[in-house]
């Protein structure tokens, strides 16, 4: 099966907004607060380090050589990426490697299984060459279940007949794009579920560069009121760039298309993409499209309150939302990081102080390393219910915790003991099929279970009323 050709509209090829330097910023509306706030902030120039140049990270000399090992190893198979903003500003190095923020962005040992580990370490230690060293990446890699929840099989949209492999349309009412020079990020997550878009295996990826797919998809699917720019992060792309797709999306004038999301971690990873130069032109974006009628919504992903703390974050979320955007934040529950309620409850209250809208707990997808992140699902609603137990009403619009599987994403809302029976109880918050939503069901109480598909139907039954429909896994 063929992808979609390319034709039509391109958007041009240039650099990812990858550097900074000392800006004035600019008078416009989303930038006075700014200005009265005091001086200017100073914007240093970005710097990412990978597995070549790693270990060349100052902090780095103050751990052993065992750990810096483990890193090299873990980070031939899943992807690593670190800036400078990363560095300096959100990992606690004196308490790395155990530090919440190192654990999010450095690979860790036991992110890949022993036989997995054990591989690639004998081949660095003989001195393979990269293409074998590379090769059995590849294979661990595919082993990784690398796209879970039916993103290739299920997930892909057709026009014409032919497949748009840079989109995704799980849910009705919402279509997912993944612009090509957006499949990148300022810094990888090393539990995020779309690694695969950074680990050179084309197969594995989604990307389209021709928003008119898209228009000419919404056109012919009335039902369709959002679209939700994803990668890697979008916002890694100058302001022309991303402007090259929302603008057609505008001027296209779709009576359906109501609202315009934004998938990012650049307000944590790099704020200063929303206060250098080109945020200037990336704040005027953001105007138009409030100015045009449509919901703007950044979907911001924080995993640990430390990353609202750095005042260029904060002048980043102020800023945003002068133009009219939401920010609506998000995170999966994530052992080694954030597997505490009072720290949850410290997130919230914070987004919420500063203006954003706290939106999902969702769990780590099954795929990458999954085993090393992910929580038993009934200890996953404990903490949601004591985080939630201690904030305000304006903390709890936050829905969770949800896994997105297979047929849709799926709310734990806890524990009971129905006809003597103990029996955990979900319902569904999207489906593929839209009447499964808010539907309740029942699974046999499992302490161990951490995901959708270990989980078997209570009450006897031989299986879960989803797993009739045609499509599902």
């Amino acid at each position: 099966m063929k992808s979609f050709p390319l034709a039509q509209r391109s958007i041009p090829r240039e650099s990812v907004h990858t550097e900074g330097n000392v800006f004035p910023l600019s008078a416009s509306p989303a930038n006075a607060s700014l200005e009265q706030a005091g001086d200017s902030l100073d914007i240093p120039r970005y710097k990412a380090y990978s597995l070549p140049n790693f270990r060349d990270i100052p902090q780095m000399s103050g751990l052993s050589e065992a750990l810096k090992f483990d890193i090299e190893v873990v980070g031939q198979v899943l992807p690593f990426k670190v800036d400078n903003f990363v560095l300096e500003q959100l990992i606690d190095w004196e308490r790395a490697p155990e530090d919440a923020l190192f654990v999010l962005t450095f690979p860790q040992r036991a992110m890949l299984a022993p036989a997995h580990y054990d591989e690639i370490a004998a081949l660095l230690k003989s001195g393979a060459d990269k293409p074998r060293i590379k090769a059995a990446a590849n294979r661990i890699r595919l082993e990784l279940n690398p796209h879970p929840a039916g993103q290739l099989s299920h997930n892909v949209p057709f026009l014409e007949g032919e497949p748009l492999t840079g989109m995704q349309h799980k849910y009705r009412e919402t279509v997912l794009f993944f612009p090509s020079q957006g499949q990148t990020c300022h810094a990888y997550c090393s539990f995020c579920f779309r690694w695969p878009q950074f680990v050179g295996l084309a197969e594995l990826k989604f990307a389209c560069r021709e928003v008119d797919y898209l228009i000419e998809y919404l056109r012919k699917h009335p039902e369709v009121s959002d679209v939700l720019f994803t990668g890697g992060d979008p916002m890694v792309m100058s302001t022309r760039n991303l402007a090259g797709y929302i603008e057609p999306l505008i001027e296209a004038n779709l009576p359906n298309l109501r609202r315009i999301r934004i998938g990012t971690k650049a307000l944590s990873y790099w704020p200063y993409r929303f206060l250098d130069e080109d945020g200037d032109a990336l704040m005027a974006l953001f105007e138009r499209v409030a100015g045009s009628g449509r919901h703007l919504a950044l979907m911001a992903h924080f995993n640990h309150p430390r990353e609202l703390g750095p005042e260029a974050v904060q002048r980043a979320i102020a800023r945003v939302r002068q133009t009219g955007a939401v920010i609506r934040t998000q995170s999966p529950l994530l052992r080694h990081v954030n597997d505490d309620p009072a720290l949850w409850a410290e997130m919230w209250s914070r987004q919420v102080d500063l203006g954003c809208v706290p939106y999902y707990m969702f769990l780590p997808r099954d795929t990458g390393a999954h085993d090393y992140f992910s929580v038993p699902l009934v200890r996953a609603w404990e903490i949601y219910r004591q985080a939630y137990q201690r904030v305000g009403g304006l903390c709890r619009t936050v829905r969770g915790p949800s896994m997105s599987a297979d047929p849709g994403k799926v709310q734990v809302l806890g524990t009971s003991e129905i006809g003597g029976e103990k029996v955990l109880q979900l319902r569904f918050l999207q489906g593929r099929d839209p009447d499964w939503v808010h539907r309740p069901f029942f699974a046999s109480y499992d302490e161990s279970a951490t995901w959708l598909d270990e989980l078997q139907p209570a009450f006897g039954e031989p299986r879960f009323f989803f797993e009739d429909h045609a499509g599902t896994d």
